[in-house]
């Protein structure tokens, strides 16, 4: 289960897993990776990665597997179904889920794995695309501490730091929290853009304005003058956040939390979703806002000519 010998296997080419199984690739590690569109592992394979035909096949081959899958049912299939993880995990294979998910679907994978004498990590990640390339995702990590010791070394070349919170379930709850209350800002931050712009503002001057004051941080900095050029290329897709927001909210009823703003924010990606926007970075709900403001602007300028009158 050691990863002495820096052999690992890869489950998921999406635009997180890519970078992350490039990284370890880059930095010496033997790779095997699968995805469900084979043909994304074709670029792995010209730097060096091997192939697995199957998530099965790979847990074959090494002695311990990273998965990062894009929600809890991709995460289950991948375990579950056939020629699954489950087919070929056994004592002294590890097993390591980095998707964003929520404790329940953790838990049930970590009860599966573990029921075969497998060992069980869940490890979500903080960050998108460029810092999973850069290596400077934050690690999120619970489960057995053995195999979180054993992970180090990759996780030393993924991520810029690794937390170790304890028992399975806890860092995909960590995970939800910390993305809950980014698509929260990323929803005022789009308000702040709106209401800067239809008051007369330049938004420009509105972002750097925030990056000088208590309120600066890396998520505006980065995202706002994009958002202001209508330029949505995907770090991390709206139908991500959406997915994370709604299993926060999950989460925030199951302790009886009641959470208004992100409930609020998750209709923002609900509507910007709805719109079509959902594989477009999840800055796009700008979009969503801007729509919104003009569907007020139009009723209030309806009720006007009604004889109708705002308060």
């Amino acid at each position: 289960m050691a990863m002495e010998e820096k052999e690992v296997g890869f489950l998921g080419l999406g635009i997180m897993g890519k970078a992350m199984a490039t990284n370890l690739l880059r930095n010496g590690f033997k790779v095997t990776v699968w995805n469900r569109t084979l043909s994304k592992c074709d670029e792995l394979v010209e730097n060096g990665a091997s192939i697995g035909e199957t998530p099965a096949a790979v847990i074959k081959k090494c002695k311990c597997t990273i998965a990062m899958l894009s929600d809890p049912k991709a995460a289950l299939s991948v375990v579950f179904d056939k020629e699954g993880v489950l087919e070929q995990i056994c004592s002294g294979k590890g097993y390591i889920d980095m998707s964003t998910v929520d404790a329940d679907t953790s838990s049930k994978i970590n009860e599966a794995i573990t029921s075969r004498g497998g060992h069980f990590i869940e490890a979500p990640v903080s960050g998108s695309k460029k810092p999973a390339e850069d290596g400077q995702l934050v690690i999120l990590a619970a489960g057995e501490k053995a195999l979180y010791e054993e992970a180090i070394p990759a996780f030393n070349v993924l991520g810029k730091r690794s937390f170790y919170l304890g028992q399975v379930g806890n860092g995909a709850k960590m995970k939800l929290v910390v993305n809950m209350i980014m698509g929260s800002m990323m929803n005022a931050l789009s308000e702040g853009l709106a209401l800067a712009s239809t008051s007369g503002l330049d938004p420009q001057n509105l972002l750097d304005v925030l990056d000088l004051g208590a309120i600066a941080n890396p998520m505006f900095k980065m995202k706002g003058p994009t958002m202001i050029q209508n330029n949505y290329s995907p770090a991390f897709p709206l139908k991500h956040q959406q997915k994370d927001m709604r299993l926060a909210l999950a989460l925030g009823d199951e302790n009886a939390v009641s959470m208004p703003v992100a409930a609020a924010a998750n209709e923002a990606f609900k509507k910007a979703r709805s719109m079509g926007l959902g594989d477009l970075d999840f800055s796009a709900v700008f979009e969503a806002t801007k729509i919104c403001y003009f569907e007020s602007l139009v009723g209030f300028q309806e009720g006007q000519e009604h004889g109708i009158r705002g308060p």
